[in-house]
């Protein structure tokens, strides 16, 4: 197999552009920081001076529209969003974006917009272009289900940690960022302390964006990917065998573990309580149960008020926490939600400037989508209260 791999084949380009030529074929490879203006402008430059058969781009179809739809949010289907159980999925995707959002102001340049960028200028010349990147719901959806519970809080504590910061960024850092993949820079610190966010995020991508350019049609072809990309790409693509991309696109079923607990906690409560009725009486049963059900509905409809939720949603969150308590299928965080969202629905400004919105604590009160996911938030972690006091005390009353 004939390859050969070259840096700054043109003297004009930095050490950002790789040359890689596999069977004839040749790929130049366009390493950028998604939040540079530099990288924005090396890639239209690249792309006009090498007229190439096909540009390649670290996207997927749902990133390309957040990227070029200004009014992506006024479609958002918040109900849809909770229904489908995603919002956590909908969490992470504002922290992350938040943290490039601040990094990108500073730098004066949007995230993302070197790859929307390499997309307009082939279509100015008429050059096809190729979306190369896996769906992003897939991925984070792959990287939450391949976490276990401790790496999911760890996961979320980083998040929000970093969402609030608001310690300033030197000028050296800065430079520094200028020429760097902030997202993937971010998740390889991640991947310190959490090697699985750093496989699905970053080596699962490089092996599906490598095939997916494999794919493509043409002889000379612009890929343009973050810089932590670029290492992996040009290791992969001269191998002969094709990338079997089914089971990455494939999103794992939560932990067996989780299941077991999910279902073997209810079970033991309501056994516990049978228990009890027979063996001390109806009375002392009933009176567990309603030690189960305050347990329960207090802590939950506190967190619905410490998130100033609708009248109707601290409501509905006393009374749904018991019997969600009781069944994996849905908690309570995503029933007071559901009512959140019902009572007070978010407007569109307030959807177009959650993004940016999420980096600043006091405006997760303020605007209301924000409130929705806090109110997901703090009665989810009331309802997770309530069932540990509940249990405790049922549990030391059996005998």
């Amino acid at each position: 197999m004939e390859e050969q791999l070259t840096k700054n084949e043109s003297f004009e380009y930095p050490a950002d552009v790789v040359f890689v030529t596999v069977n004839g074929r040749t790929f130049i490879i366009v390493g950028t920081a998604h939040i540079s203006q530099e990288s924005t402008d090396l890639v239209r430059q690249v792309i006009e001076r090498e007229q190439p058969d096909v540009v390649c781009v670290e996207l997927d179809e749902q990133r390309y529209k957040t990227l070029s739809d200004q009014h992506r949010w006024e479609s958002l289907d918040l109900r849809q969003v909770i229904r489908q159980k995603q919002l956590m999925t909908l969490i992470i995707n504002l922290l992350l974006s938040s943290y490039q959002k601040r990094l990108g102001q500073k730098l004066g340049v949007t995230p993302g917009t070197e790859l929307l960028e390499a997309t307009k200028a082939a279509e100015a010349l008429g050059i096809p272009v190729a979306l190369v990147d896996r769906d992003v719901r897939i991925t984070l959806r792959r990287a939450w289900n391949s976490m276990s519970f401790w790496e999911k809080t760890k996961l979320m504590s980083s998040g929000f940690i970093g969402a609030f910061e608001g310690e300033e960024i030197s000028e050296e850092k800065l430079a520094e960022l200028r020429q760097t993949d902030v997202l993937t820079e971010l998740m390889n610190e991640l991947g310190h302390f959490m090697p699985v966010l750093k496989m699905v995020l970053i080596n699962e991508r490089d092996t599906y964006i490598t095939q997916k350019t494999r794919e493509t049609v043409g002889e000379k072809i612009v890929v343009v990917v973050g810089a932590g990309h670029v290492n992996g790409i040009c290791q992969l693509l001269p191998a002969g065998q094709p990338a079997d991309l089914a089971p990455l696109e494939e999103v794992p079923p939560g932990s067996n573990v989780a299941k077991i607990i999910g279902w073997g906690i209810p079970l033991l409560i309501v056994s516990a309580i049978l228990y009890i009725a027979v063996t001390q009486g109806a009375a002392a049963a009933g009176e567990n149960a309603a030690y189960w059900f305050l347990a329960n509905a207090i802590p939950t409809a506190v967190g619905a008020v410490l998130a100033l939720a609708h009248p109707a949603t601290i409501i509905a969150s006393f009374l749904a926490a018991p019997f969600t308590s009781l069944t994996p299928v849905i908690g309570a965080g995503y029933v007071a939600a559901l009512v959140q969202v019902y009572m007070k629905p978010p407007t569109v400004k307030e959807l177009q400037s959650a993004g940016e919105d999420a980096g600043k604590l006091k405006r997760w009160w303020q605007n209301k989508l924000l409130r929705v996911l806090l109110v997901f938030i703090l009665t989810t972690i009331g309802s997770l209260t309530g069932t540990v006091l509940g249990a405790s005390e049922i549990f030391s009353n059996l005998f």
